[in-house]
């Protein structure tokens, strides 16, 4: 399937790519189908793209690559809407938003996807444990270029 992004122009995306989010995502309840895009070969961000419209992508990552003991809590609701047997059946991924210098996460809003039938979810977690600004990276500000003095 072709799809348009701003970001990288017309893509190639394969069914295997292919997601579907029935209820869409928390504030974007109209869009249902998204491409996951794989920019390079580490596979730590990922582009959650929709395939309706060009301009709406969100940047996602694996959760336990930034937190090992995060755990997003699937109850048997969610694996009924997304026709999950085993939850070991389900990947999770979390939003990643920049905030001046820093990438957080959002650790109390997952999406789980069954993987056999590419359906999401977007879940809230009670726990508080977890929050929608988790930071996950500190980014390297650029350094002020040194004028000559005479």
């Amino acid at each position: 399937m072709h799809v348009q992004t701003t970001r990288f122009g017309t893509v190639e995306v394969g069914d295997d790519r292919l997601i579907d989010y029935p209820a869409g995502l928390l504030g974007f309840s109209s869009f249902t189908r998204f491409a996951l895009l794989q920019p390079d070969e580490d596979g730590v961000f990922y582009w959650l793209q929709s395939v309706d419209s060009p301009d709406l992508a969100f940047v996602v990552t694996d959760p336990s690559r930034w937190c090992e003991d995060y755990e997003a809590s699937v109850r048997r609701e969610h694996m009924d809407l997304l026709d999950l047997d085993r939850v070991e059946d389900a990947r999770v991924f979390v939003i990643v938003n920049k905030y001046d210098d820093t990438l957080t996460a959002n650790l109390q809003g997952p999406l789980v996807v069954n993987l056999r039938n590419r359906r999401g979810i977007q879940i809230v977690l009670s726990d508080q444990q977890w929050t929608t600004r988790w930071e996950i990276a500190r980014l390297q500000q650029p350094e002020a270029p040194q004028r000559a003095t005479a």
